[in-house]
């Protein structure tokens, strides 16, 4: 990063005199990523729960709510290596610009089947294969492209911080809206709605304005697997990197996946406590509504009171001031947050679990943010996308490999034991960690 960029980004810390946790905002470029990209990201809940519903009634399997995030995972591994790649040699705003068009498109898409009364699970499947390797590009490139917006790194902390926020305040009303939407409607005009959200992105991208070009150097190499290997060379030295990126894979493989076996969670095992909710909303004669899905209703108020701790968590860490133990309240997180999801796998009432899911959001972005963070903190500039690209890789693969086998466990043992054991094994490996590598607590 260049001297003038970095006292541009000094002048602009220096000048602003708003809330401290919202210091990133002072940048024109972050606050329109921010105001965009925090639309697009409540249509893109809306339809993440909207297709877990959907899937769940075409197969009334867990195991197929598994299949959709495995497929994901195909095209991951090659693409996210070169979208990290990418990242560090060409325009990461045109880059944007043509992941989040094609993403649209596939919203539009799955709307337009789900609407004609087509719609069938292998549909979701070809359309999540896709949105997965969109994604496996769309997903470093982004975070990379954090410094660049807030022009250094001097903001970068409070900039992840209000990414985490915005993403999870999407987790919070995109369930919600979807929740009573598919409950009245079906799913097809979360899907639709989706789309239209991309509009928002889309032209706060091409508003923004002086972003720094690639590096000529790195532009002009021509030797992608050489130019992949050099970032993974880089990792494999850094034993601190290696120990951040195996907490989120062994987190993404066994705790994570419990978000895929919501909707498991929300019908069978909560589904009698949580009837007086449906009853409240639904009953044809004194409810609020007529409803198509009622059980959308317990799912979408579990993952919005989830998104709402997550929230919570991502103000908390935007808040941090400069001089935080971060490592401490990361070793929190990779603790809590699995006994969080101990005690959610044990819960039969309803109100319970909606407790545990404000502090399983809370942990989870503490666990997750930091590592981000400390993460980018750690990495040279012009190995930045690459190093992202590895994080995606192992943060989304393991996640879908995760989803698929807690599917896979949860139709053979049932969903409250599958959560149980992943979540109790990711515990022993967070206490490991803490007691192996003091360096990680104390950094």
């Amino acid at each position: 990063m260049s001297k003038n960029i970095i006292s541009t980004a000094n002048t602009a810390a220096d000048i602003y005199r708003g809330p401290k946790f919202l210091r990133a905002l002072s940048h024109r470029n972050y606050k329109l990523w921010f105001i965009g990209q925090g639309i697009s990201l409540i249509g893109s809940w809306m339809q993440t729960m909207a297709q877990q519903v959907l899937v769940y009634n075409l197969t009334g399997s867990a195991a197929a709510l598994g299949m959709v995030a495995l497929l994901g995972l195909i095209p991951l591994i090659p693409l996210s290596f070169w979208g990290g790649s990418i990242a560090d040699r060409f325009s990461k705003r045109t880059i944007l610009i043509v992941t989040q068009t094609i993403m649209m498109l596939e919203a539009l898409i799955l709307a337009a089947l789900t609407w004609s009364g087509v719609v069938q699970v292998w549909h979701v499947y070809i359309l999540s294969f896709i949105l997965g390797a969109v994604n496996a590009v769309d997903v470093p490139v982004r975070q990379a492209f954090t410094v660049e917006m807030v022009e250094g790194k001097e903001d970068l902390t409070n900039a992840i911080g209000l990414n985490s926020a915005m993403f999870n305040l999407g987790r919070a009303l995109g369930p919600a809206f979807a929740g009573i939407l598919v409950a009245a409607t079906g799913a097809g005009m979360a899907f639709f709605l989706n789309s239209l959200t991309f509009i928002a992105v889309l032209v706060c991208l091409f508003m923004m304005r002086n972003l720094p070009a690639p590096q000529a150097g790195v532009k002009q190499s021509n030797n992608q697997l050489a130019h992949i290997r050099e970032g993974l060379v880089y990792v494999r030295g850094q034993s601190i990197m290696v120990v951040l990126i195996s907490l989120v894979g062994v987190s993404a493989f066994l705790s994570m996946p419990f978000n895929t076996l919501m909707p498991v969670f929300a019908t069978r095992v909560l589904g009698e406590s949580a009837s007086p909710v449906v009853e409240y909303f639904c009953n044809p004669t004194t409810g609020m509504f007529t409803c198509q899905s009622p059980e959308a209703l317990p799912l979408g108020i579990l993952l919005t009171i989830m998104g709402v701790g997550a929230l919570a968590g991502a103000f908390f860490i935007a808040a941090m001031p400069d001089d935080a133990r971060r490592g401490r309240y990361l070793t929190a997180g990779n603790l809590v947050f699995p006994i969080s999801l101990l005690v959610f796998a044990v819960s039969r009432s309803f109100i319970l679990s909606l407790v545990v899911m404000f502090l399983t959001g809370f942990s989870f972005v503490c666990q997750n943010a930091l590592t981000n963070t400390l993460i980018q903190l750690f990495s040279p500039d012009a190995m930045r996308g690459r190093i992202m690209g590895l994080y995606t890789m192992i943060f989304q693969g393991m996640m879908r490999l995760g989803s698929m086998q807690a599917g896979l466990v949860s139709d053979w043992i049932g969903a409250p034991l599958s959560v149980g054991i992943g979540a109790a094994v990711s515990l022993a490996y967070g206490v490991f960690v803490a007691i192996r590598y003091p360096r990680i607590r104390n950094s």
